[in-house]
Formats: C-alpha cells, sequence, structure tokens
C-alpha cells in the first residue's frame, strides 16, 4: 500500500506544471541546506546546554536556587547561541537579499544591487582569522563599491569540502539577483 502523504515524491506526479503551496518567493529562504560543520558545531552546543540543564537541576535540587538558575540561564544562552548559529547565511527573497551573521543581519533590496558574482580570492577558513585561496560570493551595491563581507564563501562553515554544493548556492543567488534586479 502506497503512502504518498509521507513522501515528497507525490509533487512531482502532478502532470501540470503548477506552483507547489510552500514556493512563496516573498518568503525569506536558503537556497542550500546548511553545511555539517554547521551543524556540527550547534548539535555540539545543544549538547553541552543539555549538561548545563542537568547541572542546573541537580544544583537546585541541592539547595542552591540560585546558582541552578544562573546556571539554567546560561543553558538558554548556548542554546540560543546554537540556533542563531545554524541562521547564518544568505536568504534570498523576491524582495532583496539577506546576509546573516551571528551577531548583526544586513539586508539589500534587488534595486540596490548591481551585480552579484563569484569571484577568486582569499576567503576566511571557517570564518576563523586564517585565510586560503577561494571563492566568495560578492554583492556588488547599486553605488559601485562591493560590501566588505561576501555574501558566502567556498571555505565558511555550509561549503567547506562542499565544492559542488557552493558552485549550486552561487548560481542560484546569481540567478535570484538577475531575475528581480529592475534592469531585467
Amino acid at each position: 500500500m502506497p503512502l504518498a502523504f509521507l513522501t515528497a515524491d507525490r509533487a512531482f506526479d502532478q502532470a501540470d506544471d503548477v506552483a507547489l503551496p510552500f514556493d512563496d518567493r516573498d518568503q525569506w529562504r536558503r537556497p542550500y541546506r546548511p553545511g555539517p560543520w554547521r551543524v556540527g558545531a550547534a548539535a555540539l552546543l545543544l549538547l553541552l546546554a543539555s549538561y548545563m540543564l542537568l547541572a542546573a537541576m541537580i544544583i537546585a535540587l541541592a539547595d542552591a536556587p540560585s546558582a541552578g538558575a544562573l546556571c539554567g540561564i546560561g543553558a538558554l544562552l548556548v542554546i540560543a547561541a546554537s540556533l542563531r548559529l545554524l541562521r547564518v547565511g544568505t536568504w534570498v527573497s523576491a524582495r532583496g537579499v539577506r546576509r546573516v551573521g551571528f551577531f548583526l543581519t544586513r539586508t539589500v533590496p534587488w534595486s540596490g544591487v548591481a551585480s552579484v558574482r563569484t569571484t577568486q580570492q582569499p576567503v576566511r577558513w571557517l570564518g576563523l582569522p586564517r585565510t586560503v585561496q577561494g571563492q566568495a560570493v560578492v554583492l556588488v551595491p547599486g553605488h559601485g563599491k562591493p560590501l566588505t563581507d561576501p555574501l558566502m564563501t567556498s571555505h565558511n562553515g555550509d561549503f567547506l569540502g562542499r565544492p559542488e554544493a557552493f558552485d549550486r548556492a552561487a548560481d542560484t543567488i546569481e540567478a535570484w539577483a538577475y531575475e528581480y534586479q529592475p534592469a531585467h
């Protein structure tokens, strides 16, 4: 007995070319999946948070509720940091392109984008100060000077060791820019 409601295959069984219900171009979406380095770091942070929550419970039951609450607050901060780490990346919608960093988010509307291109340049390895030769997707705003940080690099937490995924994501972002720039 086939259970089509449990699979994504039924979306491709349709003969007509109708947009899927989740294909809303006004929603912010990441045109790639988070990479194993980013997911692994977030998983380790969540594991640390679980130990911190267990320690908070033990401390609170040992007649030190203020210290237990402090440890619990620290665990909640670690959980928030791991969730923010998973949100980091480049997001696109019909309204523009958004670069989400750990502390700062920058959004540029498509009307303010002159070009999006892939360049060969020194890039930071996993966001650390060490640089290596790699590729970067650079956004050039309408006033001409590129942003200081690239949208994404071939050696960040999403694409380290996955050059095919970087190429697909770069092509997708460049296609979004080509489609939504006002000149086109």
